[in-house]
């Protein structure tokens, strides 16, 4: 939805794919940064980088299959199945995990810059997560499974509040390192950048829902729904 002169109305066709792109864009790149900077990845990425070495698949392969787990996780809290949106998430999923792969092969010199130059660049990937959640959380169009997770939970169990929703969502990647941790003894992509997103991450949505593209509005699943039985 867009608010203009105080009224709400839906978003055009042309201008819902160019927010959804751009978010994706925005979204990939950023992560990217945060694997290459080598200085601790964003919560559910870190937790797939660590995957990859239990699995024998490449890290995109890791994240889709990650999102299809996530995905059925997101249809039993939500006790519904609508296709078309399980089609559009795990497409935006797909999407999603192979442009990680190719602008993380893109940007490996980032590895040799110095210290400084890389904990400003992964911090800047994590800013630049939660502004690309924020914007495709808005549209409520498509969203990667993993988001429509805190995104169902915020606003179903609460209030509405992103901080609280994306630190209950984290419940499964967490669980996921640590597992990996117990089995190999080591944990990779953790850093200052993955405390900074665990903790950061929620109210930096929070506030870019607020500062970035501020016309842009949320669709509240209630209303939705109640738009449904009408």
């Amino acid at each position: 939805m867009i608010e203009e002169n105080g009224q709400q109305r839906s978003l055009k066709e042309h201008e819902t794919v160019l927010y959804l792109l751009f978010s994706i864009i925005l979204n990939s790149f950023a992560n990217a940064l945060t694997i290459t900077s080598d200085l601790g990845s964003a919560i559910w990425t870190a937790s797939a980088v660590n995957l990859r070495l239990q699995l024998p698949f490449r890290l995109g392969t890791i994240l889709f299959g990650y999102a299809v787990l996530v995905q059925i996780l997101n249809l039993i809290i939500r006790r519904e199945i609508r296709y078309e949106m399980v089609f559009a998430n795990l497409l935006f999923a797909f999407a999603f995990s192979y442009f990680i792969q190719f602008w993380s092969s893109l940007l490996k010199g980032v590895m040799q810059l110095p210290f400084g130059w890389r904990l400003g660049l992964n911090l800047l990937g994590i800013g630049g997560t939660a502004i690309a959640i924020s914007i495709y959380q808005r549209l409520s169009v498509m969203l990667h499974p993993n988001d429509e997770l805190s995104y169902l939970i915020r606003f179903k169990y609460c209030h509405g509040s992103a901080a609280l929703g994306q630190y209950l969502s984290y419940i499964i990647p967490i669980a996921v390192l640590i597992y990996c941790y117990l089995s190999k003894g080591k944990i990779l992509s953790i850093g200052p950048g993955t405390f900074f997103a665990l903790f950061f991450q929620g109210p930096l949505i929070g506030w870019a829902d607020k500062i970035i593209f501020p016309k842009l509005k949320h669709r509240p699943i209630t209303k939705i729904k109640r738009k449904k039985q009408n």
